[in-house]
C-alpha cells in the first residue's frame, strides 16, 4: 500500500499522468469532441498512459520522469526562441536535440489498452444500499461461475472456456473501476478473440453494474481478511447517512480529514457507556431503531443495509461490539473485536508493506494502545494505486 522509498516521486509522477489525462478528457468533452458512454465522457483512444506498470518497472518510471523534465526544458526553450530572433535557430536546434536525446521509456510499458469507460467513476458512491443491491445482482447473475464467495469455483466454473478468476484476488484491485465496468457490460475475450465471459449489458443497467462492482469490492475485502488476516488492499467504509443530536444528517464520507471510530451497536452494546476520545469522531452503527434510540444523544447511523455491508467487509456475521478505525484519508485501517479490552498492533489490518523512512525525530507514542495505533496510522499513510491511478 505504502510501498518503497520510491513512493514519493512515483506517486507524484502517476498522479501527474492521471491528472493530465483527466483534464484532457474534460477539455475535449467541453468542446464537444468526445462521445458519451454510459452517461459519462468516453475516452476516445484505444490506449492510455498508466502508472500500473511503472510500479513494477522503476527503470522505465525514472526514464519517463526524466523525459518529462527534458520536454519541459525544451518547451521553455521554444518559448524563449519566439522573441529572441538572433538566437532562434540555435534555440530551436537545441530544442530538437533535447527531444531526440530524451530517455524515452518503452511504449509497451507506459501505454496500456484503454476502453471508453476507463476514466469513469462510480455513480453509486460505495454505499450500504449499493452494496446490498449488488449482492442481489451477484446472486442472480454471477454465483454460478464465480461462486458464493467470489473465489471462482461456482457450479458452472469448470464448464467455462477459461476458469473464472478469484474476485478476492488482485483482479479488481489492479484494474481501474472504469475498465471493470466495461468488462461487466461488454464481456471479456481471450487472446484468440473467443469469449471468456458473457456481456451483461443487456441485463444490467449502468447503475446495476456499478452496484455489482461495489459488492465485489466489499466481498473481496472480507475474503482477504479471512484468508490473510489483513485487508490486503485498502477499502473505504461503506457510506451511510449519520444523524448527530441537534444537527442535520450528514454522510459518513463528510468526515474526510478526521479520524473516525465506528462502533457497531445492537441494543445491548448501545446501552453500554463508551468514553469520548478527542482524537476520534465516534459514530455508532445501528441495525435497527431500538439500537439507535439507545444512543439518541450521539452520532448514529441506522441502516440495516450498511450493517450488512460492514459485516461483509469485517468478515464477521456477529458485527455487534466490533469497532473500526478510519484514518484521515478515509481508509479503514483497524478492527477491534467484540469484548477485546485494549487496542494492540495486531488490530491494524490495513498496514504498509515496508517500514517508512526514519523520521527526523522519534515519533511519540501514547502509552495507550489506541494512541500507538493512531501514531502508526499517521506515520504510515496509505498510498493506493488502482489501475495506475493514485487514490
Amino acid at each position: 500500500m505504502n510501498a518503497s522509498p520510491e513512493a514519493g516521486w512515483l506517486n507524484l509522477l502517476i498522479g501527474l499522468l492521471q491528472g493530465a489525462q483527466l483534464q484532457l478528457l474534460r477539455l475535449l468533452d467541453a468542446l464537444g469532441l468526445v462521445a458519451q458512454a454510459h452517461g459519462q465522457p468516453a475516452w476516445p483512444w484505444a490506449q492510455r498512459l498508466s502508472g500500473e506498470n511503472l510500479l513494477i518497472d522503476l527503470c522505465q518510471a525514472r526514464r519517463l520522469g526524466l523525459t518529462l523534465v527534458v520536454l519541459a526544458v525544451a518547451l521553455l526553450l521554444m518559448v524563449l526562441a519566439l522573441p529572441w530572433r538572433r538566437r532562434r535557430i540555435w534555440l530551436l536546434a537545441l530544442t530538437t536535440l533535447l527531444v531526440v536525446a530524451a530517455p524515452w521509456p518503452d511504449a509497451n510499458v507506459v501505454l496500456v489498452p484503454a476502453y471508453p469507460t476507463s476514466f469513469q467513476r462510480s455513480t453509486t458512491g460505495f454505499t450500504g444500499e449499493s452494496i446490498e443491491r449488488g449482492r442481489v445482482l451477484y446472486a442472480a447473475q454471477c454465483v454460478a461461475c464465480h461462486g458464493t464467495d467470489g473465489l471462482g469455483q461456482g457450479p458452472l466454473a469448470a464448464a467455462q472456456p477459461v476458469w473464472p478468476p478469484n474476485l478476492a484476488g488482485p483482479l479488481l484491485w489492479r484494474r481501474a473501476d472504469g475498465d471493470v465496468l466495461w468488462h461487466v457490460l461488454n464481456g471479456m475475450r481471450g487472446r484468440r478473440g473467443s469469449p471468456t465471459m458473457p456481456a451483461f449489458g443487456g441485463r444490467l443497467s449502468d447503475g446495476d453494474a456499478w452496484a455489482l462492482i461495489d459488492f465485489m469490492k466489499a466481498q473481496g475485502a472480507g475474503q482477504s481478511l479471512r484468508a490473510a488476516g489483513l485487508w490486503t488492499q485498502p477499502i473505504s467504509p461503506p457510506d451511510v447517512a449519520v444523524q448527530c443530536a441537534g444537527k442535520p444528517p450528514r454522510m459518513l464520507s463528510g468526515w474526510r480529514g478526521q479520524r473516525l471510530r465506528i462502533v457497531a451497536a445492537d441494543a445491548q452494546v448501545a446501552a453500554q457507556p463508551l468514553l469520548e476520545d478527542p482524537r476520534l469522531v465516534t459514530v455508532f452503527l445501528a441495525k435497527d431503531a431500538a439500537a439507535a434510540a439507545s444512543r439518541a444523544g450521539d452520532c448514529v447511523a441506522e441502516s440495516a443495509t450498511a450493517w450488512a455491508a460492514f459485516s461483509l467487509i469485517a468478515a464477521t456475521p456477529q458485527l455487534a461490539g466490533t469497532q473500526l478505525i478510519v484514518d484521515r484519508d478515509g481508509w479503514l485501517r483497524a478492527r477491534g473485536e467484540p469484548g477485546k479490552g485494549a487496542w494492540t498492533d495486531d488490530d491494524l489490518l490495513c498496514r504498509t508493506e515496508q517500514a517508512p523512512r526514519a523520521a527526523p525525530g522519534p515519533i511519540p507514542l501514547a502509552p495507550d494502545g489506541l494512541g500507538a495505533l493512531i501514531a502508526r496510522m499517521d506515520a504510515e499513510p496509505v498510498r493506493f494505486v488502482k489501475g495506475g491511478f493514485v487514490h
